[in-house]
């Protein structure tokens, strides 16, 4: 069976002033890191050996957290994009048939996002957009994101909306529990809240055609459709949007089954959004590649379903 992964990380030694620094506040085991990183810096050997042990035929990959948005400075950010994306530009060149790319944006400054994005797309081809939640504390329901949406839509890329290794804020209720901030919470949530700002903020109702993906089984946000309609009544008249959020959770919405691998899980998540709208992913380095394809190959669906996961979603969303 073909399998395409579609949440796969890379880094771009130097890219990024702030990353050495980040990365050495992560609460990690040092062993852990560095082999994160020495695995985040290759695009060729480790990478590809790991592919082929474990049956992966294509990666799309995407620069790694700490991405852009923690730069500050706007020009810095454009400059840092261009060079991240003309070296994954350059490593999709060199293996074709097995890599492919979702583009960093300088959010920072939108207008110049909006022509990065379609340089990406146009001249380097990518297959969409992957960023790490939070710009700066901003949010991209806000005003000065739209032009940025409009040409998502017009491009007809998804959005990858992935978590921030560096939150926009601090939750008091995390106060003293430094494992609930990142993976195993913290990031599930605050990804989460991200894309209902997108829908009740009205994105998917001025741009119907655009698209985010969500890891992690959707940031759980399948299972909370019932909750989330149930809900919608007592939204006041001002803030309701077109439809019930459940319509954009299967329209709007592609979810990836990066880090969680449960098969009550997905069939949970493919019963939700359908089984056209969710995509294999590893999360590699950070998850195991055995053990992410162990659990796909082992889902309880009939072939044609599990294809359609494996690859097919992949494929024909992403025109692979």
């Amino acid at each position: 069976m073909r399998i395409v992964a579609v949440e796969e990380a890379f880094s771009v030694p130097g890219a990024i002033r702030q990353e050495e620094a980040i990365r050495q506040h992560m609460a990690v085991p040092e062993a852990i890191k560095q082999e994160w990183f020495r695995r985040l810096d290759d695009l060729t050997e480790l990478r590809l050996a790991d592919m082929d042990a474990n049956g992966v035929d294509v990666q799309v990959l995407s620069y790694s957290t700490p991405g852009v948005e923690v730069i500050e400075d706007p020009a810095e950010a454009v400059a840092a994009v261009r060079r991240i994306n003309d070296y994954l530009a350059k490593a999709i060149a060199a293996h074709p048939t097995r890599f492919a790319g979702f583009a960093a944006l300088p959010l920072q400054d939108p207008k110049a996002a909006v022509v990065e994005l379609r340089r990406a797309v146009t001249e380097l081809g990518f297959k969409g957009v992957l960023h790490n939640d939070h710009v700066r504390g901003h949010y991209l329901d806000e005003p000065q994101f739209r032009p940025v949406w409009a040409e998502l839509e017009r491009l007809g890329v998804t959005l990858y909306l992935h978590p921030a290794v560096v939150p926009a804020d601090n939750w008091h209720v995390f106060d003293g529990y430094p494992v609930l901030v990142g993976p195993s919470w913290g990031w599930t949530a605050t990804t989460g809240a991200h894309a209902l700002r997108l829908i009740y903020g009205g994105v998917f109702d001025e741009f119907p055609r655009a698209s985010v993906m969500l890891g992690h089984m959707g940031e759980l946000l399948p299972f909370q459709m019932a909750r989330l309609d149930s809900r919608y009544d007592q939204v006041p008249a001002e803030h309701r949007v077109q439809h019930l959020p459940s319509h954009y959770l299967r329209n709007n919405v592609y979810v990836t089954t990066s880090g969680v691998m449960s098969h009550a899980a997905l069939l949970g998540a493919v019963h939700a959004v359908g089984v056209d709208r969710v995509l294999f992913s590893i999360d590699y380095p950070f998850e195991s590649s055995a053990e992410a394809v162990g659990f796909l190959r082992s889902a309880p669906y009939a072939p044609a379903d599990l294809a359609s996961i494996a690859h097919g979603n992949a494929e024909r969303v992403l025109g692979l």
